[in-house]
């Protein structure tokens, strides 16, 4: 008793005893805090993505897609669209548009990466829809490209042909090339089809084979890709490549023979 009573009155007792509690605190709030503070922070920050999405929506947008992004006659409701048509529509410049017509084309975007995401939130808020794909769902790197290319043949080249090259639809609209376009913003059209083009969710076409059609299209647009049927003509696929080969090959026979058949009857004449 008397050492331990002597231990208890050791002048460095008192800053263990300090340390102890220090410690048996912050292990405890670690333990509980975090998640609840992070969560709070995501929301914060959601919360205030949101509302400057708000302000850039207000001034961009409302004019053609309403108020409350109800749509109007000069432009398609947003409620429910997703976060992932936004990205896909203002990442590419398509939106804002520049005039109303038939289609709306690519071109220079106009708002920053940040700007995109707060317009993104703004109108996920408006009701649930495709949410924007994080890398690992795009990402080309490992995707089975051979597979790719048979599900693109198969969806997507009756209206892009066959490597991607793009097509003219109907009453003035198109398919556009898609040599260029990032895996992030193939992904994204995939799953929500703009303009003419038809949607494929997950229930329809699962993560792994959109990242194999990104992949497919990376590989055949790339300018190290090798074409071993030669000159690809806009890659229309092998049926218009051999009629265009019979049409004039065969068309510079017939003016050959014709040629040799002049020039015979007039080396008789003489």
């Amino acid at each position: 008793m008397k050492k331990l009573s002597a231990r208890r009155r050791h002048p460095l007792a008192a800053l263990v005893v300090l340390l102890f509690a220090l410690a048996a605190t912050g292990g405890l709030y670690a333990a509980f805090a975090p998640a609840g503070e992070a969560k709070a922070d995501q929301a914060s920050s959601q919360s205030l993505a949101i509302e400057e999405g708000k302000k850039l929506y207000d001034v961009g947008c409302s004019s053609c897609h309403g108020t409350g992004g109800q749509g109007s006659s000069d432009g398609p409701s947003l409620v429910g669209v997703g976060s992932a048509a936004v990205d896909f529509q203002v990442g590419t410049g398509r939106m804002p548009a520049q005039q109303p017509g038939a289609q709306v084309p690519e071109k220079k975007k106009i708002y920053s990466e940040d700007e995109i995401n707060q317009l993104a939130a703004y109108v996920a808020s408006l009701g649930s829809g495709p949410i924007k794909p994080t890398k690992s769902q795009y990402d080309p790197s490992g995707a089975d490209i051979a597979n790719g290319g048979q599900l693109f043949r198969t969806n997507c080249a009756q209206c892009h042909n066959f490597t991607g090259e793009g097509g003219a639809l109907t009453h003035g609209k198109y398919a556009p090339g898609l040599g260029d376009v990032d895996p992030k913003h193939v992904y994204e059209a995939m799953q929500t089809g703009p303009q003419n083009m038809p949607s494929f969710p997950d229930k329809v076409m699962p993560e792994q084979d959109k990242r194999d059609i990104a992949a497919y299209l990376k590989t055949v647009n790339s300018k190290d890709a090798e074409n071993p049927g030669g000159y690809k003509l806009g890659g229309l696929g092998p049926v218009v490549e051999g009629l265009f080969a019979w049409i004039f090959g065969l068309g510079a026979l017939i003016i050959v023979a014709i040629w040799v058949a002049a020039r015979t009857a007039k080396a008789k004449k003489s």
